[in-house]
């Protein structure tokens, strides 16, 4: 009877702990989205495609750059290696332009932006407006992280889910780690380092775009 009064204790403690490991991973979420107004890191994006049949192993990808945004509706990445690209939204148009191709593609940010990572980090201003897009599920910490997943509501969406690893230090909270899995069984990983929380040297204009001459420009 003991034992079994021991391992009921054990169980309930387990359940317990998973309960307050669910919670603090969504309120650090929501601490995120609501204390850190701005942001600038590096990141380094590492990109696995589906294996081809026949493939032992998928062929990866690595990028890296530099991220910045300010809520609620700019942001910016900036890939350096080994190709520069940019991405940019200025509040009104997304801007993606590839240097090599010498080629600017403008959408309309509402529209292109919906159920994207991007919403994720730099556009939501509160967990309850990421719920509007996204089922939320609180996960269990790992590698030193607190993990939420985010699974578009529209079931059109070319993203199948995203995982965020959140680092938090005291009262502070930033965002480490972005998991993405593509409709397509892509996954892209993004790693943030120095990331600096509403910097005070980031403003508006860091995030006006205007396509350099020569360049072919398409809006779809």
């Amino acid at each position: 009877m003991s034992a079994l009064r021991h391992a009921g204790v054990v169980l309930t403690a387990l359940l317990l702990s998973i309960c307050v490991v669910h919670a603090n991973s969504l309120d650090s979420l929501e601490t995120f989205l609501k204390s850190t107004k701005s942001g600038r890191a590096d990141f380094t994006q590492v990109v696995t495609p589906p294996a081809k049949a026949g493939q032992t192993s998928a062929r990866i990808k690595t990028s890296t750059g530099q991220f910045s945004f300010m809520r609620p509706t700019r942001f910016r990445f900036d890939y350096l290696k080994p190709f520069p690209q940019v991405i940019v939204a200025d509040g009104q148009t997304l801007w993606l332009y590839d240097a090599d191709l010498e080629q600017v593609t403008a959408r309309k940010q509402a529209q292109a932006l919906g159920s994207s990572p991007a919403a994720l980090v730099a556009t939501a201003a509160d967990v309850s407006a990421l719920q509007k897009e996204f089922n939320l599920e609180a996960q269990a910490d790992a590698d030193g992280l607190q993990w939420v997943q985010a699974t578009p509501k529209n079931r059109d969406s070319t993203i199948q889910s995203v995982r965020m690893g959140l680092h938090t230090d005291g009262a502070q909270v930033s965002l480490a780690k972005l998991e993405i899995f593509d409709a397509m069984g892509q996954r892209s990983v993004l790693s943030f380092e120095r990331f600096d929380v509403n910097p005070t040297n980031l403003g508006a204009a860091q995030f006006n775009f205007v396509p350099p001459k020569g360049v072919s420009v398409i809006r779809p």
